[in-house]
């Protein structure tokens, strides 16, 4: 496992919410952060079919075109009763020509999981991959889940995409209802990233 002994990463996202969490999280260590806008970078086609295939093509593409060792993710949910999907699709089932629909998305999952009857609890898992690349090429993974349910009718107008019907495992509220920053604590990305600084920063 390589330690990360720069002064600068580059967090290769355009999110500017995902940039505020991981400025919080790597506050302890001094290392200046910058994003994807910082340096005038597009975001790169993203063709694999695993959460690391994709987090490993945006962190290379921003390490590649800056010099800058970076740091990206990949995340999405997996629904056991539609064997996995939506997966790496999870934001292109919310795509319309106006922009992303996630009600839309919400709304289609579960017509698709009384289709197929799937039986309850409806088991789920919010997955997240991190992929922090050198400019020698090097990179390191790291993975984080966070199991639940998907229930029905939505729930909270906190958070963002699937979170209104998510309940994570061992809570009453959906991540829809929980404060950002307290769902951040427990959420799939904060398992990754637990697991990057006890890796790389630790």
């Amino acid at each position: 496992m390589r330690k990360f002994t720069g002064d600068h990463l580059l967090i290769a996202t355009h999110n500017t919410g995902k940039l505020e969490e991981m400025t919080d999280l790597l506050s302890p260590f001094g290392v200046k952060l910058s994003c994807n806008a910082d340096h005038g970078l597009p975001e790169p086609e993203e063709t694999e079919t695993t959460f690391i295939g994709n987090a490993r093509i945006k962190a290379h593409a921003a390490m590649q075109a800056t010099g800058l060792p970076a740091l990206a993710d990949d995340s999405g949910i997996t629904i056991d009763g539609l064997n996995g999907a939506p997966g790496v699709y999870t934001a292109d089932w919310a795509e319309t020509t106006q922009g992303r629909d996630f009600v839309m998305a919400m709304t289609r999952t579960w017509a698709e999981l009384e289709a197929v009857a799937a039986p309850y609890p409806r088991l789920a898992q919010f997955r997240c991959a991190m992929v922090l690349a050198w400019p020698d090429g090097h990179d390191e993974v790291f993975e984080g889940v966070m199991p639940g349910q998907i229930v029905w009718p939505m729930r909270g107008d906190l958070g963002h995409g699937y979170d209104p019907v998510f309940q994570p495992e061992g809570y009453a509220q959906t991540f829809g209802e929980m404060d950002r920053w307290e769902k951040n604590k427990i959420s799939h990305r904060a398992d990754a990233f637990r697991k990057l600084i006890a890796g790389c920063f630790g």
